[in-house]
């Protein structure tokens, strides 16, 4: 199809003429028909995108989905590792550290602050809909960090309590000092008893144990040799041991010496051989505990190596009213 040409009827020359189209008249046409066109082009567009999600918008709103399943899964996780943590803080203050008789940790150490109040000033400033979501998991997230390090610095607190608990439990004196698995040995107990000399009632500071010369003492507790003695009258040739925390044990009436001034013995090592020396009527080994500097019934401290019954009869056995066999 050609170009369309127009003409227009002159009466003056009686003759049709060609109209001629001015060059402004031809470009504001071209601009109509662009802007037409442009507007055509969006509407089209516009129609189209409400209905129909362009390319880039379904990348974006897959990132988003993404975006928000893995937020559900942190909140999940880290709610599971509260619970963990929850369980670890009650076991140490309602287990471990009533066992190891310490306070539990004050609720306000445990829940304290995580930081000012611009610490998440960044993640506020990006003003979306997902920044508060990013704050809260932030928050939980540095509570954690917190109630982990208040845990840690109980944990290290914990073992130095068990260690020193672990060192108390070896200095208490909790054996017999020789071999009386019958309780066939003790021959006078702990309190008012007649001395075997001088025939009055005296207080007996320790426990006597029957024995031929020569038989084994062993040490009821670990600790070091702070004395080792010879004397012709009183306690004759005689150990102490100094355990810790304020318990020392005596060993008198020996025969002989098995360990060095300074020495350091464990429980259950054999230290010396019982004897008859001293101010002491029939071989014999007394013994001593004290704490402190005071003299205590032994015989509450031999819990490590008897059973209950043994216990009991031990107990009853010490109490009675006898003659010691020496100072």
């Amino acid at each position: 199809m050609g170009k369309i040409v127009r003409f227009y009827y002159d009466p003056v020359s009686s003759q049709y003429k060609r109209v001629q189209v001015k060059l402004r008249h031809r470009l504001l046409r071209g601009f109509q028909f662009m802007f037409l066109a442009t507007g055509m082009a969006v509407l089209i567009v516009i129609g189209y995108s409400s209905y129909f999600e362009l390319p880039g918008e379904l990348v974006l709103k897959d990132e988003i989905e993404g975006l928000e399943f893995n937020y559900k899964k942190l909140e999940t996780e880290v709610a599971s590792l509260h619970q963990v943590i929850y369980a670890i803080e009650m076991r140490d203050d309602n287990v471990y550290r009533t066992v190891l008789g310490a306070e539990p940790i004050d609720k306000a150490v445990r829940e304290g602050g995580v930081g000012g109040a611009d610490r998440y000033q960044d993640l506020r400033d990006n003003n979306t809909k997902y920044a508060a979501l990013a704050i809260s998991l932030h928050t939980t997230i540095d509570k954690l960090r917190r109630k982990l390090y208040v845990e840690s610095v109980s944990q290290d607190e914990l073992m130095r309590l068990a260690e020193d608990k672990q060192k108390l439990y070896a200095a208490i004196p909790a054996i017999q000092p020789l071999a009386n698995k019958r309780l066939t040995a003790l021959a006078s107990g702990f309190g008012l008893r007649l001395h075997p000399v001088y025939k009055v009632i005296k207080m007996h500071t320790g426990i006597d144990f029957s024995s031929r010369v020569g038989t084994p003492v062993y040490a009821t507790a670990d600790g070091r040799v702070i004395a080792v003695e010879k004397d012709v009258q009183g306690y004759g040739k005689m150990i102490i041991l100094d355990h810790g925390f304020g318990y020392q044990t005596r060993y008198a009436h020996l025969h002989s010496f098995k360990v060095k001034l300074g020495e350091h013995v464990k429980r259950g090592v054999a230290i010396a051989y019982s004897g008859n020396t001293g101010v002491s009527t029939s071989p014999h080994l007394h013994y001593e505990v004290l704490l402190n500097g005071t003299q205590i019934n032994p015989v509450h401290y031999f819990f490590n190596d008897l059973s209950p019954a043994e216990y009991e009869k031990i107990v009853q056995l010490a109490s009675i009213q006898n003659q010691s066999l020496g100072n």
